[in-house]
């Protein structure tokens, strides 16, 4: 099993290492890489083209402003897409999600919150975890573990119910 992480500049990466860091914690293979759909388009679209062959379950796409590169490498791949909308200084990533939410019928991209890139890692190891109880079974400890720490939280606040 093994997730891509790419992102449109090495300026991503403070958010995108996020998805990586998920994916990482879990025990999954993760290759990080810069992909731009505008400044490397012939990487980019090779990146697509051969992902599968790579040994490439899911692929995480991250990109701010224009945002194409999710949509581009959907357009070429059969692979599950997950967008990351980037948040830049202007539109507060407004834009980013707009670009990557709005994909045309026939070119599905998941898409995350702006900068959610830790729930990205979290959807592709979902993904991954149809077909690997393993996996699944550490998922399902970590989601009880969010609860634990939720209900402890609140008895920190509020004390005993």
């Amino acid at each position: 099993m093994s997730v891509a992480v790419v992102m449109g500049s090495a300026s991503d990466h403070p958010v995108m290492g996020e998805a990586a860091e998920t994916v990482r914690r879990f025990g999954v293979s993760c290759l990080e890489q810069v992909v731009s759909a505008h400044r490397m388009p012939d990487e980019m679209l090779r990146f697509g083209h051969e992902a599968a062959d790579r040994g490439i379950d899911v692929i995480i796409a991250g990109a701010g402003g224009a945002a194409h590169l999710p949509g581009m490498l959907a357009s070429v791949t059969h692979l599950p897409v997950i967008g990351v909308p980037v948040k830049l200084k202007a539109l507060d990533g407004l834009d980013s999600l707009l670009s990557i939410v709005q994909m045309p019928r026939g070119v599905p991209v998941a898409t995350v919150a702006i900068d959610g890139a830790a729930n990205a890692g979290l959807l592709a190891l979902r993904i991954l975890a149809t077909r690997d109880a393993e996996l699944a079974a550490r998922l399902r400890a970590h989601r009880e573990e969010l609860g634990e720490e939720a209900r402890r939280r609140g008895r920190d606040l509020f004390g005993e119910a």
